[in-house]
């Protein structure tokens, strides 16, 4: 297992960083590496990302020194949403079957976790997003069709896509937690604009489903002093609680959106003009 872990920026300070800075802080280039879990601690509510792919044999959750405890889930909740072939988790001795675009939620004080492939040569991916919780909720595999479906945009703005909600209250009850999925459709590339920000709860976003040849712009900073990072398919950011969070492609992606704070309300945001921003 490898972990990283990030400290929080101040605003004020991001203002002055240049693009090697930018992307040491808030970009996470290597989510998935074959046979390993790889981790990266936020300072931002405590949020943990990271990324699972099993090879040969399967890959257990452990707890490493950032997170203070004995085992992962002696005081944190867990989501994995699986972007890869089919594969298994296996939550306390109980195996869960994850097909692409599938999610698990795992409840606090769950001991035993392992990630599992079903073909080594197509192996399961599972983004994980785990947030500190105050009590256990059940273990509940999601389906995407089992998922708060929503659909916003339109294809004369380039934005028309495909939201599905699976850790939200109205799906699955979590601590801190929420996580969904969206899906651009084709010629589409826009998503979160116009742009909002959350100062009560910081994000994260994976972007994936993008040919190895194209790019996101993921545009971030305060309203009045905007920046932005290039990332390449299944690259992750970290996206802090008085950012802004767009992004557009040279092509339509999917991307995996998290967040960790003071509520759940998804749609508690503090709206942001396009012609206001700077």
């Amino acid at each position: 297992m490898k972990v990283d872990v990030r400290h929080a920026s101040h605003p004020e300070a991001v203002r002055g960083y240049d693009t090697d800075t930018l992307r040491h802080h808030f970009l996470v280039e290597s989510v998935f590496e074959g046979g390993e879990i790889r981790l990266t601690y936020s300072h931002y509510d405590r949020m943990v990302i990271g990324g699972a792919m099993p090879l040969g044999s399967a890959l257990e959750l452990t707890a490493p020194k950032a997170i203070g405890q004995d085992t992962f889930l002696a005081e944190r909740e867990l989501a994995a949403l699986n972007i890869g072939g089919a594969g298994r988790m296996v939550v306390g001795g109980k195996a869960y079957d994850l097909a692409k675009y599938d999610c698990l939620y795992v409840g606090k004080g769950t001991i035993d976790l392992f990630f599992e492939s079903d073909d080594v040569n197509n192996p399961a991916k599972f983004y994980l997003v785990s947030t500190p919780a105050h009590q256990s909720h059940p273990t509940v595999l999601l389906t995407r069709e089992q998922a708060r479906h929503l659909t916003f945009g339109e294809a004369t703005t380039a934005n028309k896509r495909s939201i599905y909600q699976f850790i939200h209250p109205e799906v699955c009850q979590s601590c801190q937690l929420t996580m969904g999925l969206t899906i651009l459709e084709p010629g589409s590339i826009w998503n979160t604009m116009p742009s909002h920000i959350h100062d009560r709860r910081m994000e994260a976003y994976l972007y994936f489903d993008l040919d190895a040849d194209q790019r996101v712009f993921h545009f971030m900073g305060e309203p009045q002093e905007t920046r932005h990072m290039l990332l390449a398919n299944e690259q992750a950011i970290i996206s802090p609680p008085w950012s802004i969070h767009s992004g557009a492609g040279t092509k339509n992606y999917s991307f995996i959106w998290a967040m960790a704070g003071d509520n759940k309300s998804f749609t508690d945001m503090d709206h942001i003009a396009i012609a206001d921003l700077r």
